[in-house]
């Protein structure tokens, strides 16, 4: 293998010559000159609050994962258990039950993003042995079954019955695809994006070593986050009014937030338009990302100016809700803030 081909499939070099690899402050590094021009403009450096009132920060960090959840209709939602720290295993066993959530279930803090400690289930034992390493609340999620993983980014005007999908991402979750005579690692090993997730792999994956006949597809992670090695792709030609309808009929039942990314399951794309066989699985604010930018076509010029796009919707959004009388964070309000989402990790982090 020469030099160059050597660097180029070396972790280093994926990264290098992948910009969806590179690291969350470069790639907003230009949004955050944006983000202190539009704060010097508004007046206020906790601007964004304002867009999302009904959410803690306006969904920039630190906001409820379940406070959220509960202003959706149970129906479109996964059946959810919200546990407290402190919480005996008795007491979370009999809230499960009654739920009627069965395993394998989705442990999730009650505050984090980009998958942060997400974790599938699969027994009542692990469940146990995952309570005893928590120092946090966090909630039990009915597993969904469903195949596809779909974000739309919707906004909308307080003063319009019609809002924006900005942003729709189709993606493929972590899988290797079996060749009759490679074990998963050599499979791992040979796929670039599969290859930079090896380390939480030999962690989390307990049967490296098994052989998967021709053609069998092995899913290495269960949830869509890109940084735990999920490919996300542009799905924004997918865009139409039916689609907006169905986003329009639900930002209406969620008092207080304007601008959001829906993280969803569902059967199929034709379903989730006609409004059938979908669950949102959670609801991030302003710190959502229009995600379609990280597809491996997308150029870095397009991700820039999407990014730049969506920050003057929230700023605008803010300041319509503020000239309304909605009041933005304070500087006290952001220190404990940041206080609160630091100590929160760490405590979760163990």
């Amino acid at each position: 293998m020469r030099l160059w081909d050597q660097f180029k499939s070396s972790n280093f070099g994926i990264r290098l010559t992948h910009w969806e690899y590179w690291p969350f402050a470069v790639i907003y590094g230009p949004a955050f000159l944006y983000w202190l021009y539009l704060s010097l403009k508004a007046r206020s450096l906790f601007f964004f609050s304002a867009a999302n009132p009904g959410i803690e920060t306006g969904g920039l960090a630190g906001e409820s994962k379940i406070r959220i959840l509960n202003l959706l209709p149970k129906d479109l939602i996964p059946k959810t258990v919200f546990v407290p720290l402190g919480s005996s295993f008795a007491e979370i066993g009999e809230k499960v039950v009654k739920s009627g959530i069965e395993f394998p279930v989705i442990v999730k803090p009650n505050i984090g993003s980009r998958g942060f400690l997400v974790t599938k289930i699969a027994n009542e034992s692990e469940l146990e042995t995952f309570l005893q390493e928590q120092n946090v609340d966090f909630l039990i999620q009915e597993f969904v079954d469903l195949p596809e993983e779909i974000s739309i980014l919707y906004y909308r005007f307080p003063n319009e019955s019609q809002g924006v999908i900005s942003s729709v991402t189709i993606k493929k979750l972590l899988t290797v695809r079996g060749d009759g005579y490679s074990s998963i690692l050599e499979l791992i090993k040979s796929m670039d994006r599969a290859k930079l997730q090896l380390a939480s792999l030999q962690e989390s994956h307990a049967n490296l070593d098994y052989v998967p006949a021709e053609g069998e597809t092995v899913e290495l992670v269960p949830f869509g986050n890109h940084c735990r090695g999920a490919a996300f792709y542009n799905g924004n030609h997918l865009i139409d009014q039916k689609l907006v309808n169905i986003f329009n009929s639900i930002s209406h039942q969620l008092q207080g937030i304007y601008f959001g990314r829906y993280d969803i399951k569902c059967r199929d794309f034709a379903s989730l338009r006609n409004g059938n066989e979908f669950k949102i699985l959670e609801i991030n604010g302003v710190g959502a990302e229009p995600a379609h930018i990280y597809d491996p076509d997308y150029s870095l010029f397009r991700a820039f100016k999407d990014i730049h796009q969506q920050w003057n919707i929230i700023y605008r959004i803010g300041q319509f809700n503020r000239r309304n009388g909605t009041k933005t964070m304070t500087f006290k309000d952001g220190y404990r803030m940041l206080v609160h989402v630091f100590t929160y990790k760490k405590l979760a982090q163990g």
